[in-house]
């Protein structure tokens, strides 16, 4: 992975996922969850999120699985962003909306475009 100045890593991995989105090579793993769909992507952002969380209540906690599973979460967060088009500048740009404001008042003021259906 070439570098550009003040390319961080996490940028460097969005353009990289990107990339294979657009190249589709049949020997990446990126590219073969692109393919797979939405579901399948968000199937392994869930499994991800709960090795975290598994990671994170071990007793005692080992800094290196902890950091092994954020990772993984966060370069299959990644891969959904691409999936759905979204640029990870969308990602910061909220961030950065969002300092400065606590973050109850922050959640108690936002709006849900797409209401999330009923569950049994």
């Amino acid at each position: 992975m070439n570098q550009r100045p003040n390319e961080g890593v996490f940028e460097q991995l969005m353009k990289t996922v990107v990339d294979r989105k657009s190249a589709l090579p049949e020997d990446s793993y990126t590219a073969s969850l692109l393919s797979a769909g939405v579901n399948q992507i968000c199937l392994k952002v869930s499994e991800e999120a709960s090795e975290l969380v598994e990671a994170a209540q071990q007793s005692p906690v080992s800094e290196t699985h902890l950091v092994h599973e954020t990772a993984d979460l966060i370069y299959h967060v990644w891969v959904l962003l691409a999936q759905q088009g979204i640029p990870l500048a969308d990602i910061e740009t909220e961030l950065a909306r969002r300092f400065g404001t606590s973050g109850l008042q922050e959640k108690a003021s936002r709006t849900d475009p797409q209401p999330k259906p009923d569950r049994p």
